[in-house]
């Protein structure tokens, strides 16, 4: 993100497909048209912030143009780590993006994912659409090519697990300070994309709800996700825990949560919208406060099981441990009585929390709620891969095939927000992880060599304070 890369020779620029036809070449002095109202502000304590307006592919193509080094650092990351970890090349993700997944992709983000394209183009870096697209896709590949692999009879990526995803809370009621909605969210993933996963997007479309996220550079979705829209719904979510089902002839994930943090004006709303067409794809339990209703809401959203709850005074967690016994049964190899794994130990500790500290939940709860080191199956302060705040680096034992030992991931940032914030479009963020440990590239990597296939993308990751973000900058 702090500096360009040179995207990876032998990446073959390909032709659109069925009856799209790519957006012509742009005219002499179009960047400074299609950038009109757009801005990108200096970093700030690990963030940076952009503001996207207009058309879908005005909006796209200022997401191109002002982050134009960063997608191409992000590229080469999600290349390394997707063809290390299933031994395929670019192109069968390139190629899937554009035979599997662009037929599914409404014209709406059409337009945008080629305004990206042209945007980054325009900037001097040469990608195209099906990178774009392939980017975007990142969260759904491992479940794409587990369904592949199984389909095709092929072995070489059985061990090739979904990674467990993030810590989140919305709360509401009794269980907060001021009776209304709080919501929170830690981001987990490898450390390589988190410590690039820092951009906050301010995007007000020509149709639909303006958001406020955070994201990875080049994207349409959040993608980890927590945002929240002008009609005051917010959004937050965790991977579902050992999950393993993917429907090819679906709408892309990506897809319907962008479309879902656009359109949604209830939580109604957002279940309708994920539902639809569903592939089962980064499949997530979904959390959701309406601020206007005052009213709370949890989906879980398998590929052939889905439920949504919703209360007025309660919560729900989310640690990607599953909730439907039937779910569990039919679409997951998941344990729930296994308490040293990660999820069942978080979600202890997510309900130990939210019952000691009912009636006090605040954003500065949540805060420590998301640095918060405590094992439960240890019984003891141990920032590990069973703490609400991971820290897989630190732990001799991984994370549960995702992850080996002292594998180079964990909490990598941090968002809270209450309905007053949610109110003004604001909330906080704290970029690395929330206890302000800093992580240190090189000398993990003199520790564990094994990961020394890292080295020449991998780089520290350090704590930021936390630091509110709103609409009005």
């Amino acid at each position: 993100m702090r500096r360009c890369f040179v995207v990876l020779a032998g990446l073959l620029l390909a032709g659109a497909v069925l009856s799209f036809s790519p957006i012509s070449s742009l005219q002499a002095g179009a960047p400074s048209a299609e950038l009109k109202g757009s801005f990108r502000l200096p970093p700030k304590n690990g963030w940076t912030f952009v503001h996207l307006q207009g058309t879908p592919h005005e909006i796209g193509f200022q997401n191109g143009y002002l982050l134009a080094p960063e997608i191409e650092d992000i590229l080469k990351v999600v290349i390394l780590e997707e063809t290390h970890s299933s031994r395929k090349d670019w192109q069968f993700f390139r190629d899937a993006a554009q035979n599997m997944m662009w037929p599914h992709i409404e014209q709406e983000y059409r337009e945008e994912l080629q305004g990206i394209t042209d945007g980054v183009n325009a900037h001097g870096i040469k990608i195209d659409l099906w990178d774009v697209v392939a980017l975007n896709a990142a969260e759904e590949w491992d479940y794409y090519v587990r369904q592949y692999d199984k389909d095709h009879g092929i072995k070489a990526s059985a061990a090739r697990a979904v990674p467990e995803h993030c810590s989140a809370f919305v709360a509401t009621g009794s269980y907060t300070k001021d009776g209304k909605a709080v919501i929170a969210h830690n981001n987990w993933t490898s450390y390589l994309d988190g410590e690039r996963w820092t951009i906050i997007y301010d995007i007000v479309p020509t149709n639909g709800k303006r958001m406020l996220m955070d994201g990875l550079p080049g994207v349409i979705h959040s993608a980890d996700d927590f945002v929240m829209n002008s009609a005051g719904i917010v959004i937050t979510e965790t991977t579902i825990g050992h999950f393993s089902a993917y429907d090819a002839n679906g709408i892309p994930e990506f897809v319907r949560a962008r479309k879902a943090a656009q359109y949604s004006a209830s939580i109604d709303d957002f279940a309708r919208i994920m539902k639809n067409g569903n592939n089962g794809g980064y499949a997530n339990t979904w959390l959701i406060a309406d601020t206007a209703k005052n009213e709370i809401g949890r989906l879980e959203l398998g590929l052939k099981n889905v439920t949504l709850a919703r209360t007025s005074d309660g919560y729900f967690v989310g640690s990607n441990f599953p909730i439907s016994e039937k779910l569990i049964r039919e679409e997951t190899d998941f344990d729930p009585h296994d308490m040293s794994q990660s999820a069942t130990a978080r979600h202890v500790r997510w309900e130990q929390l939210m019952s000691e500290n009912k009636g006090k939940i605040d954003v500065a709860a949540a805060q420590r709620f998301l640095a918060d080191h405590y094992d439960t199956y240890e019984n003891k302060e141990d920032p590990d891969e069973r703490t609400l705040d991971g820290h897989i680096d630190l732990s001799p034992r991984g994370s549960e095939g995702w992850q080996p030992p002292f594998g180079m991931a964990g909490a990598v940032q941090n968002k809270a927000a209450d309905a007053s914030m949610t109110a003004d479009m604001s909330f906080t963020a704290a970029a690395g992880h929330a206890c302000g440990m800093d992580f240190k590239a090189a000398d993990h990597l003199r520790a564990h060599p094994e990961f020394n296939w890292q080295q020449s993308l991998q780089r520290d990751m350090n704590a930021g304070a936390w630091t509110t973000f709103s609409v009005a900058k």
